[in-house]
């Protein structure tokens, strides 16, 4: 009887410890637990804002097509190209056919017909384009990402057809059925009558005039490592420091590292352990992840687009969002990544769906300075000459206005340029 007596107390002594422990664990009732699992972070609070993801989804720039080789381009923000992309945001598209690009002269249709292009970079998956667009869901069209839409009607036939350009560049997609009628088309296009003219030639447009940007310097703001690993690292004091030969510093906890680059203000964070908790991989299921962690490791800076969403394999991807200054009469425009000073885009590597690899600024904007003033950028047979010797070195593919940014003792100055993407991949920037 005592023995039982005994091996009562003894098992009613080993559960109150262990409940003990777990209150002193997990801080019960009503609060977070101090242990954490390897893969939580802890959100930091004011530092970026958040964005939803159709805040990230719009063309980089919206071509008019007059017939006659006359066209006229808008870019993001301004009141024309508000004015185009809400229109065609609430119309209907369905009934998909699907044929090779090359069965068409595109380049025959955007001289001589009435129409619209609107252009998403390189490709912009169809199932993130229907949280912004009325695009019925479709087995032969949902795989894909898209890199252009266009939309012309015709003057021997009273109809609208609408064909939406793979990123692949092999296939083009035609809706069929649209909700758009001539006179639609013809509306739209009307208010790039008046607008600086664009010739398209070899591909691409070339404004028969100067047009117009904004210069500024903005006020800036900046980071701190300490933020940032707080924000990516789930306990920061188990982190150890390594300085490297070339400046930069090193942050890891055995599994993850944070590289700073002070002398650029960059970071570059990357976990290759995050790769080994499988999950669904898909192009824009892995572009709203990235949205996601955006989200909630740094926020964003400013205005952003979608800008690349592709990878080598299926399991591999890389997703890139652009940053973009401007608003109003003269529109925004992207803010130009240099190799000697990063800055302007927000990239992550995903692996099935999990975010590997991280970079971005620990500059932010806090508001403009007072030096913004109007300049011109170069047109018509000034600008065909600098692209002339440009395309000594390759076949030029676009060409669109940008700022080139710098950073000074005022600030981050914004120096409008006209910048050149080449056959051979290489981006430059014309002086």
């Amino acid at each position: 009887m005592r023995e039982k007596i005994k091996s009562t107390a003894l098992v009613l002594l080993v559960i109150c410890s262990l409940v003990q422990s777990y209150f002193l664990i997990y801080r019960l009732p009503g609060s977070d637990p101090v242990v954490k699992t390897a893969n939580d972070y802890v959100k930091t609070e004011n530092m970026g804002t958040e964005l939803e993801a159709d805040e990230l989804l719009y063309p980089s720039q919206i071509t008019v097509h007059l017939g006659n080789n006359r066209h006229t381009v808008f870019y993001p923000e301004s009141t024309f190209y508000n004015l185009i992309y809400s229109r065609l945001k609430g119309r209907q598209f369905d009934g998909f056919q699907r044929y090779p690009v090359q069965n068409i002269n595109w380049s025959e249709i955007r001289s001589d017909q009435i129409g619209l292009e609107l252009e998403f970079g390189k490709g912009v998956p169809v199932e993130l384009l229907q949280k912004v667009m009325q695009i019925a869901k479709d087995p032969l069209f949902e795989g894909e990402s898209i890199s252009r839409l266009l939309i012309y009607s015709t003057e021997t036939e009273d109809q609208v057809r609408v064909f939406f350009f793979s990123s692949r560049g092999d296939v083009v997609y035609e809706a069929t059925k649209a909700d758009l009628t001539v006179q639609d088309v013809k509306q739209q296009a009307d208010f790039g009558k008046d607008w600086v003219s664009y010739t398209m030639e070899n591909g691409y447009y070339i404004p028969e005039q100067p047009i117009e940007m904004v210069e500024t310097t903005l006020l800036t703001g900046l980071f701190s490592t300490e933020q940032m690993q707080s924000s990516l690292f789930f306990d920061p004091s188990i982190t150890r420091y390594i300085r490297e030969k070339d400046g930069s510093e090193i942050y890891t906890d055995g599994r993850r590292s944070l590289q700073v680059r002070q002398g650029r203000n960059w970071i570059n964070y990357t976990d290759p352990a995050a790769a080994a908790v499988a999950g669904e991989s898909s192009p824009g299921r892995n572009a709203l992840s990235a949205v996601d962690f955006v989200n909630q490791h740094g926020g964003w800076n400013g205005k952003y687009r979608l800008d690349q969403n592709e990878g080598a394999s299926a399991e591999s991807q890389t997703v890139v969002f652009q940053q973009y200054y401007g608003s109003g009469q003269y529109g925004a425009f992207p803010i130009i990544d240099q190799s000697t000073f990063h800055y302007g885009i927000i990239s992550l590597e995903l692996r099935q769906g999990t975010i590997t690899g991280y970079e971005r600024s620990l500059i932010y904007s806090i508001g403009d300075g007072s030096d913004k003033k109007v300049v011109q950028l170069a047109g018509g047979e000034k600008l065909r000459k600098k692209l002339e010797l440009l395309s000594q070195e390759s076949v030029i593919k676009r060409l669109y206005p940008a700022y080139l940014p710098s950073l000074g003792e005022e600030g981050l100055k914004l120096t409008p340029m006209w910048v050149a993407e080449l056959q051979n991949g290489a981006t430059r920037i014309l002086p």
